[in-house]
């Protein structure tokens, strides 16, 4: 088949498994190599489970050789990633926190469970920032992840390390999940492909429960394909989380049979009506709206959206979890919030400014001004398309959180801004991906953003899967060099 196994998608692995061309044990020792191989550049992993994979693997292999292909589940001997705070009973689980750095649960997050029912070899868990609290992933516990494309720069957050492990390679699937961009800012960040599901489509059940209803759990992969196929294998109702949604009535991965969007309505916002959004990005999701059309026979045309501010949304609905949150944990556990990221504290400082009726305020009415402002839109086109980010990938940003400014424009809160065109949709529940849809000047990949109406997680993958079928920038690989001023072709290649 090829001497570069990692470089292989879920959905290839798949069928050279049940055509016998290949065995789980080959695709998870091709992993596991990778993954050390990249883990001192990148440091994607807070835990990895060689022997337990390899033991999986063999077991699957047992199956394939014994049972018939048609009846076996669709992500048996899948590797598969799973971010830290997602947690998986008997696997190391930190939530990127020193204060759980010998955590063990005995639960699986609803998720995990289903991925493993179906299959997928569990290889490592990723790293992810203090309690998913940051839009970069880095934490006192497991340091600075870096992207595959530069490891100087960010890999985005908070599944920076799921992005940066299935662009590296290190398994074709990743686990992540998202409040408000946790998914599509990293997948934007390092040029892979990262689901926010509509809200209940996947119970959220040990997904950090203390985001309630807007946290949402999902894939990132290297291929719509990929997405698809672990969107159909974690969806669907579950007791224990009564946001679910009844099961879809037909299979995620069906949308992407018919890939003809001719007649497809597509809106275009590039800034969702606030703030500077990067030249560069711009340019390059321009491009992608002209591949819509020219190519895939959709029509595109620019909107007005009329939002709240997402920044001051952002800081008025997350001051209170993030505020209760500390508070648990110094009760429980004795945590020091001064060794945490001083972004943490800050925003849960906000809530000394805010009464009960401000955030009931923000909850129901300007939350309801955000529905309003997208159903605005879908009254009239089927989609929309707005960059993922507002700037393009930066260097890791230390205390600030983010970038301070975006080409010359000041930015006020550093470490919220770059969530602002992702923000939005989480707290309505809308289901959004982001797909690769170029790079900019330096080599760093840009995200697209499609944004669906409610329930509409099939349309989305659809569009998706057509933009990346008539473009290449899904197959671009990161050289994975290490930081240096001016690499030579080979310096630090991996």
């Amino acid at each position: 088949m090829t001497d570069r196994l990692w470089e292989m998608s879920a959905t290839d692995l798949a069928a050279a498994y049940r055509s016998r061309e290949m065995s789980p044990v080959e695709a998870v020792e091709a992993v596991l190599e990778r993954i050390e191989a990249v883990q001192p550049v990148i440091n994607a992993f807070v835990t990895t489970v060689p022997d337990q994979a390899l033991a999986a693997a063999r077991a699957a292999e047992q199956r394939f050789v014994s049972e018939p292909a048609e009846d076996l589940p669709a992500l048996l001997g899948i590797p598969v990633s799973v971010k830290d705070l997602t947690d998986t009973a008997g696997v190391r689980t930190t939530y990127g926190s020193v204060h759980f750095k010998d955590h063990v649960p005995d639960r699986d997050a609803v998720g995990w469970a289903r991925l493993k029912a179906a299959g997928a070899v569990l290889v490592g868990k990723t790293c992810t920032p203090e309690f998913g609290m940051l839009g970069v992933t880095e934490s006192p516990l497991t340091g600075v992840t870096g992207n595959p494309w530069n490891p100087a720069m960010t890999a985005g957050g908070s599944s920076g390390g799921a992005a940066a492990a299935v662009a590296a390679g290190c398994a074709p699937l990743a686990w992540g999940s998202d409040g408000g961009g946790s998914i599509r800012i990293p997948a934007s960040c390092c040029g892979v492909v990262g689901l926010k599901p509509s809200m209940g489509r996947i119970p959220v059940y040990g997904e950090g429960d203390v985001y309630g209803s807007v946290n949402t759990a999902g894939p990132l992969t290297r291929t719509v394909a990929d997405c698809a196929l672990m969107l159909q294998a974690t969806a669907g109702p579950d007791l224990r989380d009564p946001l679910s949604l009844p099961a879809s009535p037909m299979p995620f991965t069906d949308a992407l049979r018919d890939l003809s969007l001719r007649g497809l309505r597509i809106a275009y916002s590039p800034d969702l009506g606030h703030g500077h959004v990067a030249s560069q990005v711009l340019r390059r999701i321009e491009e992608a709206g002209t591949v819509f059309t020219d190519v895939l026979g959709a029509s595109v045309r620019p909107v007005e959206v009329d939002l709240p501010d997402a920044v001051q949304y952002f800081q008025d609905f997350w001051a209170p979890a993030f505020a209760v949150g500390l508070h648990d944990l110094v009760q429980a556990n004795g945590w020091d919030p001064g060794a945490s990221h001083s972004m943490i504290s800050k925003i849960a400082d906000l809530v000394s400014s805010r009464t009960a009726v401000d955030y009931w305020r923000t909850s129901v009415q300007t939350r309801g001004r955000i529905a309003e402002g997208f159903a605005a839109v879908f009254a009239e086109y089927d989609l929309l398309i707005t960059p993922t980010m507002p700037t393009t990938v930066f260097p890791h940003p230390g205390e600030a959180g983010g970038p301070a400014e975006n080409e010359g424009h000041p930015v006020e809160s550093p470490g919220i801004d770059f969530h602002r065109l992702t923000e939005p949709a989480s707290h309505v529940g809308l289901p959004a991906i982001s797909v690769p849809c170029g790079f900019d000047a330096d080599g760093l990949p840009v995200g697209l953003q499609i944004i669906g109406p409610h329930h509409a997680d099939a349309a989305v993958l659809q569009a998706a899967a057509a933009f990346e079928q008539v473009t290449a920038w899904h197959t671009r690989r990161p050289p994975l060099r290490r930081p240096s001023a001016s690499p030579s072709p080979s310096d630090g290649a991996l």
